[in-house]
């Protein structure tokens, strides 16, 4: 991975999502993809709760969820259009892997469910870190489906909920720069007699 620190300086000052209807073979794989849950397990997790769990999609199933999502779908919206549809379908198949993150809360836990909330965004983030560096492309998806009780169910059960889609393979052209805002644009220095 890193053998300095200004490799992972580049790295993360270079991390940038790709469009998984754009990712190409080969994707991490299995294997890989489970090395790098381990890497994005490291996170914060106040009270060593685990708040998340991973689910690996493999390209086997990747028709299942495609029927998943479909009648979700339909479900919800017996009036959806083809476009609609299709949509859900090629969510499905995008990207050569896919690993579907759910935010799985310790409830009765005396840790805030904000923070719960907050370790499984960290644990999204990480990974999407082990993939760039691993020397893939990633990209976090919400959408639709993450929101979708019937599709979260077809992964686990409430209250869990979908933090993520978290697709992975090799870009198939440049990936595009967005605008970032300046540092100093979300930064203040506290002072306390403006507060």
């Amino acid at each position: 991975m890193f053998n300095d620190r200004s490799s992972l300086s580049a790295h993360l000052a270079t991390r940038r999502s790709g469009k998984p209807r754009d990712m190409i073979a080969p994707g991490p794989g299995t294997a890989a993809l489970e090395r790098m849950i381990d890497i994005a397990m490291r996170t914060p997790d106040h009270g060593k709760l685990a708040p998340w769990r991973f689910v690996i999609v493999e390209e086997a199933q990747r028709d299942a969820l495609a029927a998943l999502l479909v009648a979700a779908y339909r479900g919800e919206k017996p009036d959806a259009g083809r476009l609609e549809i299709e949509a859900m379908e090629q969510f499905a198949r995008q990207a050569p892997d896919l690993v579907v993150v759910l935010y799985a809360p310790a409830v009765a836990s005396k840790i805030p469910l904000w923070e719960q909330e907050l370790s499984a965004g960290a644990v999204c983030m990480n990974l999407l870190h082990a993939i760039h560096a691993a020397g893939f492309v990633g990209s976090w998806l919400t959408g639709w489906p993450a929101y979708s009780d019937a599709v979260r169910d077809g992964f686990g059960e409430a209250p869990e909920r979908i933090a993520g889609f978290l697709f992975a393979g090799t870009p198939s052209r440049d990936l595009d720069e967005r605008p970032r805002p300046a540092p100093g644009s979300r930064t203040t220095l506290w002072n306390p007699t403006t507060s």
